[in-house]
């Protein structure tokens, strides 16, 4: 048991030191992606909240598009195509291969599925405040920027809130995708030290103790955000 146990230690004779390195990568892929897809995923809905259809039918595509695509699918083909792309693109000035990071790979292909995603939320909510809110807006002669900014925004953040947190958690599981791009994190340096040690049970569940303890974490610090939010309201 004590030899077992000593497989997790940090150092030359454990896996500590790679498990945690796995886990630190993960949590940095989910934080970078999640403002990319945030920023989209708000743009999206606007554009599908927008009375042009110019705007609608991208939205929609884009929404379509990315929610029907299986998220492993979306990454191998951001992680290849972008590279065949580029290649061929810095082939026209006379460069040689390009490779893509696969960190960055990752981060755009979990941040178009979460935006995706997302844009459903943001346009839930935006349908969700009345068409009263922009007229009363209209009529203390505020702008379209002052009106998204000072009225509409605060509210759309409340509203939205329950549900990003919900994507976010699902994020934060989907970034194990990444080890099929050879991106150390913490479900590939798992796997290596399963092939090492051949102690599959210890080191899975080691690895879902970490998810676990991950997903508790962000679990609190949505409760802060969403009392910070709700910070105006009075219980009925």
């Amino acid at each position: 048991m004590g030899e077992t146990l000593g497989l997790l230690g940090f150092g030359p004779d454990g896996w500590g030191d790679e498990l945690a390195a796995g886990a630190w990568l993960t949590l940095r892929l989910a934080l970078a992606t999640l403002p990319f897809g945030l920023t989209i995923g708000f743009l999206a809905a606007l554009g599908r909240n927008s009375g042009s259809r110019w705007l609608r039918v991208p939205g929609s595509i884009f929404t379509t598009l990315f929610r029907g695509l299986p998220e492993l699918l979306t990454l191998l083909i951001v992680y290849y195509g972008g590279q065949m792309l580029l290649s061929r693109v810095f082939g026209l000035f006379g460069e040689g291969q390009v490779e893509v990071s696969a960190f960055v790979a990752g981060m755009v292909a979990l941040g178009l599925v979460f935006a995706a995603y997302a844009s459903e939320v943001f346009l839930g909510a935006f349908r969700a405040i009345s068409r009263g809110q922009y007229e009363a807006a209209r009529a203390l002669g505020l702008g379209r920027f002052s009106t998204m900014r000072l009225v509409i925004f605060p509210q759309l953040i409340r509203l939205a809130l329950p549900g990003l947190a919900n994507l976010w958690l699902v994020l934060l599981k989907d970034t194990s995708l990444v080890s099929v791009i050879a991106l150390n994190d913490l479900l590939r340096q798992t796997s290596v030290a399963v092939r090492g040690t051949k102690e599959p049970f210890l080191f899975y569940l080691v690895a879902c103790l970490i998810y676990l303890f991950l997903s508790a974490v962000s679990s609190v610090g949505v409760e802060g955000i969403e009392r910070w939010a709700n910070r105006g309201m009075r219980r009925s």
